[in-house]
């Protein structure tokens, strides 16, 4: 059975429904096999044999609004992959003391001076009723998250995801623009902070050099296909009752035939992985006790001669069965502390919990 994939941009009150109706989603070894492609993209953190970037084919694309969505039925996909993380079931029984054990590791690199940066992710895993239904979980991420790209995705490779992400990784518009954002450092809003946008908040040292890190990387990817890029940031930007530093970046693309080269060389951003960015990767992939999987990746519709919106596959959840797989992470510098790096991951994992949450209530 063929793929689907059902999305909503930011502010927007219709979603749109990309489909596949014969064979299987292309699988892709690499980010540059994206040059001159065109559908949905499911791509993971790691790209490996048994994790492929996935290219559904749209066959089918139509525009539903949003209100319509809980009448339509979705096709369920047959997984043909284990589909829970390797280690959740371990981890599960005491998440707090598997963080902290990767805490010290990851920690540890950072105070010898081998990474600047890096960022450590865990899962979290939560029982959610029978009766509720993707769609159902998917419409309710869209009422509570009017600020964010939300996406359903199902596959046999990949297995049902839902996210609610803020960070852009590539958009092109028809007009031949091209953005992408440096999102980092996190606050949680409180009390009345949570009536605005986050403009009364004060920024740690800390936050902002880890988002510097990331907007200095993204700068020097931008370098390698256009000379004609602009910079506009940091400022504040809220998400759900989070709020991040956010640099905008804007920029023309001499040729269209290179979204997969600037794809892999923008993918996976300090952001989700760190600096040095091959070292952190590899050291990541090694240590962390549960696999990404498809968190940390990223998603959305590419369509270099119309529209793309390529979103960061944060703030995920991995549907399978009853049981939902959460993740969250979150960027480590010599500076951190184990409490509010964990307190962090937390907050992240609360935007899931609440699409589940508000469905048993």
């Amino acid at each position: 059975m063929s793929g689907y994939a059902i999305y909503r941009l930011p502010h927007e009150t219709h979603a749109t429904l990309v489909q596949q109706t014969k064979g299987e989603p292309a699988e892709l070894l690499s980010c540059t096999e994206l040059n001159g492609k065109r559908g949905f993209v499911v791509a993971p953190f790691e790209v490996r044999n048994d994790q492929p970037i996935l290219l559904i084919r749209p066959d089918i694309v139509k525009r539903i609004p949003v209100v319509e969505l809980p009448s339509i039925q979705l096709p369920m996909q047959k997984s043909v992959v284990p589909r829970g993380p390797v280690s959740s079931s371990v981890v599960g029984e005491k998440p707090a003391m598997y963080y902290s054990i990767d805490f010290a590791n990851f920690h540890s690199q950072l105070q010898q001076g081998t990474f600047r940066k890096i960022v450590l992710s865990r899962c979290a895993d939560e029982q959610i009723d029978s009766a509720l239904s993707p769609i159902d979980l998917f419409c309710r991420a869209c009422s509570l998250y009017p600020r964010m790209f939300i996406s359903l995705v199902d596959t046999a490779k990949s297995g049902c995801w839902l996210q609610a992400t803020p960070e852009i990784l590539l958009e092109g518009k028809e007009d031949g623009t091209w953005c992408t954002i440096a999102l980092a450092g996190t606050m949680k809003l409180e009390g009345d902070q949570l009536q605005g946008e986050g403009e009364s908040v004060s920024w740690s040292t800390k936050n902002i050099q880890e988002q510097r890190y990331v907007a200095t990387y993204i700068a020097e990817c931008l370098e390698q296909f256009t000379n004609d890029f602009h910079e506009e940031g940091p400022f504040t930007v809220r998400a759900a009752d989070l709020v991040h530093l956010r640099s905008d970046f804007t920029f023309t693309l001499p040729d269209y035939s290179c979204i997969g080269d600037l794809l892999h060389a923008l993918h996976p951003t300090p952001a989700v992985c760190g600096l040095p960015k091959r070292e952190t990767f590899q050291f990541i992939i090694s240590n962390e006790h549960t696999p990404r999987r498809y968190y940390s990746g990223f998603a959305g519709m590419l369509d270099p001669e119309r529209e793309t919106h390529l979103y960061v596959s944060l703030r995920c959840m991995n549907l399978e069965g009853r049981c939902c797989h959460l993740y969250a992470g979150g960027g480590l510098l010599k500076d951190s502390v184990l409490e509010q790096e964990w307190q962090e991951t937390e907050a992240k994992l609360e935007t899931m919990r609440r699409c589940i949450v508000a469905k048993k209530m």
